[in-house]
């Protein structure tokens, strides 16, 4: 059997391109997890960006996503044989009034005619999730669905699940 794309592990990974900051510096935190298909399987050919505030809440407007002498807020990590994927970042800080900090998602794999959207929220006070202008406005399984688990070496971890009963909620923008 031939099978075409997606050729997103050879066309769009970069050297450091999911290292926003140095693995093991200081303030740098790990996200990870795994992409999973609506069988439950791993996507081993999936591709994550991620875009975000720093940890002061400041959306960097820094020219050059692919720098890394600078935070640009903005990475991507193809995910490996199993569907995992891992950046070493830094927290985001709430980047508007009233929102919970979280880093905005675009995930590639194969089978979408487009990139889904999420977000990851980190695990907070109760409070907070339900004051964000988004989180306010989703049903408490899908509020739960879109926040990180911190693990017990304080990594943050989330799964993206792209179809069944555990499907991540995606965001639809106009014009996407």
């Amino acid at each position: 059997m031939i099978s075409i794309g997606p050729f997103f592990g050879y066309a769009l990974p970069y050297p450091g391109d999911r290292e926003l900051v140095p693995r093991g510096s200081a303030g740098s935190a790990r996200l990870h997890g795994y992409v999973y298909d609506g069988g439950g399987n791993g996507v081993e050919d999936a591709l994550l960006e991620i875009r975000q505030a720093d940890a002061a809440g400041v959306v960097p407007a820094v020219p050059g996503s692919r720098r890394r002498d600078a935070f640009t807020g903005w990475g991507r990590a193809a995910t490996d044989a199993t569907g995992h994927y891992w950046f070493s970042t830094v927290e985001p800080g709430p980047a508007g009034l009233g929102g919970a900090p979280f880093f905005a998602v675009a995930v590639f794999a194969r089978g979408l005619l487009n990139r889904l959207f999420t977000r990851i929220y980190l695990p907070a006070d109760v409070a907070v999730p339900a004051a964000d202008p988004l989180l306010a406005t989703l049903d408490a399984r899908e509020r739960r669905a879109l926040v990180a688990t911190r693990e017990a070496d304080g990594a943050l971890r989330f799964d993206v699940h792209l179809q069944g009963p555990r499907e991540t909620p995606f965001l639809i923008f106009p014009g996407h």
